[in-house]
């Protein structure tokens, strides 16, 4: 049977054959360059456009493997950087989305995912601008009169760069790579779902982390808990040194509902906290909220709606995420002045989120209203990962991740679970869905990482076991780690509806402790003003 593995290796060379369909590491050599790294500086065709390599050298082996690091655009100004490994590199590559508005260059880490794999290639793009102002990623005046930059942000980018570094990969190692993965968290998360559903061939797997999907209803989120924590002379409503006591007041009523007493909130949804609870018997202080904290409080908690209780979104703050609106509600050293949901609402609707041309807004002006929305539609559709059709995906042979942090303070989780619950509704039911696609709720986690008890969660040796030797994920761990980086807790994360449960037995700070256990069935599903949006299909790249 020798000619099988002349005919697979001839397969693999041309990139239509996976080269790591064996999990021997024996089998799985390095792949060496056919050229040398600065020999990539150069033009590269691509369909309907066209990418150039302005710089490339090799990085020597430190904290990371030696590598050539190539930096381009793909016309008219969509900046990438790809890392390309010179002596350990098996024929993967991961492209990493990017958070806020973009216009930087996010962290593009080598992965560890273990020996068989070896190292990545791996790229990461600014969306096609460059942020201005202490933090880039908030700024959005690069798009005020620039459709194109608008249109590279919220759908071309990422999927020109994958064109593009699959040719120069090839050009540096004599083949494209023959495995492809795609993981961004936040908008990057959308991003994530965005080529899951537009461009279903670019990634043979993708992890959606805390993904801002539902792009024309964000900004509003972002409005309304930005306004209900803001007085009118523009200090926030409730203070920094008010969250520890609202926090502590939220885990001691609704810690124990999952079972355990442990400092985490597994099942937010269940939590029935009044702020009103809270409020201060007489003078003010640090341990009780005012009555307009209070009012403040539960409107955060409950989420953006209009005058006549329509749902402008499918979203509120999680019980449970309250050390984390520091920076993101309220002022921090990070931020500065203006908290990251201020900065993001108004710089959206000043210069990004209505037809170029036409009247703007602001966060002082919007509205919470049904019209207000749909003015923002026109643009925002463009950004939307709405569709729950993956069909394409999924007969591509496509596996995708989707997980949430439960304490996320920025994009609330349960939008997330009313799309995957819209998604196993169009796949077929939730066995059919989870032959392709699997969605893991992760208690503690703030807004891509960080949180209390838990604070990092990467599923990436889970996708690349899934996608190349058919080992669908059945459990993934969350970490929490102090402020040194000391592990102080394992948790198993579960395929959602399934929850972790304590076994009864040991440490409840260690995963091997925990069992999966099937909750009572939930409302997953939100009903709200703009759902129809869910029906309307997203525009594909020029």
């Amino acid at each position: 049977m020798r000619w099988l593995a002349v005919v697979f290796a001839v397969l693999v060379g041309l990139g239509l054959a996976p080269a790591v369909a064996t999990a021997d590491p024996a089998a799985q050599q390095a792949i060496r360059p056919v050229r040398a790294c600065g020999d990539l500086v150069g033009d590269y065709a691509i369909p309907g456009s066209a990418a150039h390599v302005t710089a490339a050298s090799v990085v020597p082996a430190g904290a990371e493997p030696e590598h050539c690091a190539v930096q381009g655009f793909v016309d008219p100004a969509v900046r990438f950087v790809l890392n390309l490994p010179t002596t350990t590199y098996r024929g993967r590559y991961l492209q990493y989305g990017c958070g806020g508005f973009c216009g930087m260059f996010f962290p593009t880490p080598f992965p560890d995912c273990g020996p068989r794999v070896g190292d990545l290639a791996v790229a990461t793009t600014d969306d096609g601008h460059v942020g201005q102002g202490p933090f880039p990623p908030a700024d959005g005046s690069w798009g005020a009169d620039d459709q194109a930059a608008r249109d590279d942000f919220t759908f071309r980018a990422p999927h020109v760069v994958s064109v593009a570094n699959k040719r120069i990969i090839a050009a540096f190692y004599g083949a494209p790579p023959a495995v492809s993965y795609f993981s961004g968290c936040s908008n990057g998360g959308r991003e994530a779902l965005l080529l899951a559903q537009r461009y279903p061939t670019d990634f043979d797997g993708i992890i959606a982390a805390a993904p801002g999907n539902v792009w024309t209803g964000l900004i509003g989120y972002q409005a309304w808990i930005a306004r209900a924590n803001t007085n009118p002379d523009g200090t926030p409503v409730i203070t920094a040194a008010k969250l520890p006591a609202l926090a502590a007041a939220v885990l001691a009523a609704c810690d124990r509902l999952d079972g355990l007493v442990d400092r985490q909130i597994d099942e937010p949804r269940a939590c029935r906290f009044d702020p009103a609870t809270l409020r201060c018997p007489g003078a003010d202080a640090p341990t009780c909220l005012t009555p307009t904290q209070v009012e403040a409080a539960r409107k955060l908690y409950a989420g953006p709606t209009d005058a006549r209780g329509n749902r402008l979104y499918p979203g509120w703050q999680p019980f449970g995420s309250e050390l984390a609106w520091d920076g993101w509600i309220i002022p921090s050293e990070f931020t500065g002045p203006q908290p990251l949901a201020t900065a993001l609402a108004d710089n959206y609707l000043r210069y990004l989120g209505y037809p170029i041309g036409t009247p703007h807004s602001s966060l002082d002006r919007f509205r919470f209203t049904v019209a207000e929305q749909l003015r923002l539609l026109p643009e925002g559709v463009k950004a939307n990962a709405m569709n729950p059709d993956l069909s394409a995906f999924r007969r591509a042979g496509g596996k995708l991740i989707i997980w949430h942090g439960w304490s996320d303070q920025a994009i609330p989780p349960v939008g997330t679970i009313d799309y995957y619950d819209r998604l196993v509704e169009r796949s077929g039911g939730l066995r059919e869905t989870q032959r392709f696609a699997r969605l893991f709720m992760v208690p503690s986690i703030a807004h891509c990482q960080g949180g209390g008890t838990l604070t990092d969660f990467d599923p990436i040796r889970e996708l690349v076991d899934w996608v190349e030797l058919g080992r669908a994920p059945e459990r993934a761990i969350a970490t929490g780690r102090d402020a040194a980086g000391n592990v102080t807790r394992t948790r198993p994360v579960f395929p959602y509806p399934l929850r972790a449960r304590y076994d009864g037995a040991g440490s409840i700070d260690d995963a091997a402790n925990f069992g999966p256990s099937r909750p009572a069935p939930t409302q997953d599903r939100i009903h709200w003003a703009g759902e129809l949006q869910y029906r309307l299909p997203g525009p594909v790249a020029r």
